[in-house]
């Protein structure tokens, strides 16, 4: 937990990050300046501990913070889901993203969780479906049955035409789908109960929510087309601000609306749960600081930690080649890391191939962001400018939504 100073009077603006191990908050002012930050873990992340949790975390927003805060924003799990009564109150257990007990062969549709919602007994009283982050947001705007076109596509909606399909909009569960608004967008003031309740303004505006990742993708800054984020963290996830729309499931490529562009990205397997398996966390530490990123190993791996890959190779059984491996273990990092820069130059490569926005420039994020060394050799090997993203933390880029809205498309 940590405070910043205060600035009397002004307004501000609280993010909210639910997630599948825990939650985070992010408070800033209209500068971006972060006030106050915080968060817990989930010890059974049940809809109820969901509940618990976001009051715990307003209430430990200091009072004299808390009353000023203008307008709030979510961002959660796209694919967790909640099926719920004409009150909103959840009829079972929220079905985790992950969980592919419910959806078999396609753990990421949430429209396969709400049709096995629908087998269950329970059904006969449903009249909601919502994302993890509507279910958050409408306990304090009031109004059940909202969602926002990030969450929703991973249900089925056609966020190109902004609606649901026909065979859908006709289907026999068409009443429990949400309704679709676009992120940052007013939903309603906070309700007089949960102003009491949460210790916030009666004047509060509750926003669209968003997904996590794209609010890890606001909180970046970038805003221009061609600008992208890699995350370094233990896989490569590649997410590029395009003019034009990019769908190609047999590359694993897929994108977001983002305003009047889209938000183009794939992920790779590859990545920091490698270089932690081969070396360990203290020692790639270590080894990071005899690298020599001006001169090339010339060594090519392909470092998965265990078969199978997702992109820019859409390959189940590709197996990992970390071989050969020199006696040197600086020589064998270097040369590792320059396979991943390879592998992220080829999937930005792809992207453009597939008529996506040209690169123009880098932010980084995770934790390989802050490796100099790599950084380096990802610029040469890529081509571009690379920097690191001065906010990653998916609160912020909700609290940024909150303090934006729909503006956050276009912001500077």
């Amino acid at each position: 937990m940590s405070i910043s100073p205060t600035f009397a009077g002004e307004p501000l603006f609280l993010g909210l990050d639910f997630g599948t191990s825990g939650a985070r908050i992010s408070l800033i002012n209209s500068a971006g300046a972060e006030h106050f930050q915080t968060g817990v873990s989930f010890s059974e992340n049940i809809w109820q501990e969901w509940q618990q949790v976001l009051r715990q975390l307003i209430i430990a927003i200091p009072a004299d913070l808390r009353h000023r805060i203008a307008a709030l924003a979510f961002c959660g799990t796209s694919g967790t889901a909640l099926l719920c009564d004409e009150t909103g109150q959840p009829l079972l257990p929220a079905i985790l993203y992950n969980d592919n007990r419910y959806t078999q062969a396609n753990t990421s549709s949430t429209l396969a969780k709400l049709l096995w919602f629908l087998q269950q007994p329970e059904a006969r009283s449903a009249r909601y479906f919502l994302h993890q982050a509507d279910w958050l947001a409408f306990l304090l705007h009031g109004k059940p049955g909202l969602s926002d076109y990030c969450n929703s596509l991973k249900l089925g909606y056609d966020v190109e035409k902004l609606a649901y399909p026909e065979e859908m909009r006709n289907a026999k569960y068409a009443a429990l789908l949400p309704q679709v608004r676009e992120p940052g967008s007013e939903l309603g003031v906070i309700t007089p109960q949960a102003a009491a309740l949460f210790g916030l303004p009666e004047s509060c505006v509750i926003r669209a929510e968003t997904t996590d990742s794209i609010a890890a993708f606001f909180a970046s800054g970038a805003t221009e087309p061609g600008m992208a984020v890699t995350s370094l963290g233990s896989t490569l996830v590649l997410k590029l601000l395009s003019r034009t729309r990019v769908e190609s499931p047999k590359h694993g490529i897929y994108s977001h609306r983002y305003g009047n562009m889209w938000l183009v990205g794939g992920a790779s397997n590859c990545g920091g749960k490698t270089l932690e398996q081969i070396f360990g966390r203290e020692r790639l530490a270590a080894l990071s600081s005899q690298l020599n990123p001006n001169q090339s190993t010339n060594l090519d791996y392909y470092p998965l930690p265990a078969p199978g890959e997702r992109f820019p190779i859409n390959d189940p059984a590709l197996a990992p080649r970390l071989e050969p491996r020199p006696n040197d273990d600086a020589t064998y990092l270097q040369g590792l890391l320059e396979s991943l820069a390879r592998i992220e130059n080829l999937g930005y490569r792809l992207l453009e191939q597939l008529g996506a926005t040209p690169l123009r420039a880098i932010l980084t994020a995770g934790g390989g962001a802050n490796n100099a060394a790599w950084t380096k050799i990802r610029e040469r090997t890529i081509g571009v400018t690379i920097s690191v993203a001065p906010h990653t933390e998916a609160a912020y880029g909700a609290a940024r939504l909150a303090m934006l809205g729909e503006k956050i498309f276009c912001s500077p």
